[in-house]
């Protein structure tokens, strides 16, 4: 039988919003973010390194609980930095090793960037960032009739067509359990604010590649090894290239983090290691 680990749940004011965060475990701060997915992705995780490190976890800004003011704003990847930082003070452990996922490594980028005395280290583990590779014009135009559709009323065909950008491949059986059936209105919610306030400012992103080399945040990218192909691996090569780094390679693929959190945490304490 599992041992059950503590949680600490809190919610923060921050400017516009009240963010929803969890605290597990003692020792060093880590911060686990991803967007749009919220804090329970990080869950089993966050379990396993709560034995060594003090671990954040949070929904972002406009999913599930945390609460925003005005639902018709963007979620721009500068808020959700500054919404990181306040939460890494309010802690009073920082600075922090902060690992983002997919629009939570854009994030995290961004808390880099723009907040760098907050973190030591930033893992930005498959960031979509569009704007870095050579097909940037197509994929903001494949974006922009995604989203289209989604707001005509098709959130099936918008998810397929999402998949399709990612070039991700999912089993029919899959596609359908994930979008069939009847769903819960905070699942809708949460999904009307990605594709309305989250999604654009996330691809669109063009992270001050100097800053960040320059800076005195380590910067590590992680791609899945399982990724090979997938539009979030070039992103994160392009990235990486632009850095003067080379890639570092995680267990499993896009969601790794969540299908194999055992293996996950073994990689995820070896980079934490080479701090």
């Amino acid at each position: 039988m599992t041992e059950t680990v503590p949680v600490t749940v809190g919610a923060l004011d921050v400017p516009g919003a009240r963010l929803h965060y969890e605290v597990r475990g003692s020792g060093p701060l880590v911060v686990l973010v991803a967007a749009p997915m919220d804090a329970r992705s990080f869950a089993p995780l966050a379990d396993l390194l709560a034995g060594e490190y003090t671990v954040l976890t949070t929904d972002p800004r406009g999913i599930f609980r945390s609460r925003v003011d005005d639902r018709d704003a963007d979620a721009t990847v500068e808020l959700r930095a500054d919404d990181l930082a306040r939460l890494i003070a309010h802690l009073e452990l920082g600075p922090a090793a902060v690992l983002g996922s997919s629009g939570g490594a854009v994030s995290a980028l961004g808390l880099a960037q723009f907040h760098p005395g907050a973190a030591h280290t930033v893992i930005a583990h498959e960031p979509p960032l569009d704007e870095l590779v050579e097909d940037r014009d197509e994929l903001r135009a494949r974006t922009a009739d995604m989203i289209a559709t989604y707001r005509s009323g098709d959130p099936k065909g918008a998810f397929r067509q999402f998949l399709a950008i990612a070039n991700i491949e999912l089993p029919d059986e899959v596609f359908e359990m994930m979008t069939g059936g009847e769903r819960d209105p905070q699942s809708v919610a949460d999904e009307a604010f990605q594709y309305e306030h989250m999604l654009l400012p996330t691809v669109g992103f063009v992270p001050d590649v100097d800053a960040l080399r320059e800076g005195k945040v380590r910067i590590v990218v992680g791609i899945g090894e399982q990724s090979a192909g997938q539009l979030c691996d070039r992103t994160s090569r392009a990235l990486a290239a632009r850095l003067g780094i080379a890639p570092t390679m995680f267990p499993g693929d896009h969601i790794g983090f969540a299908d194999d959190p055992a293996a996950f945490a073994a990689r995820l304490r070896a980079v934490l290691a080479g701090s």
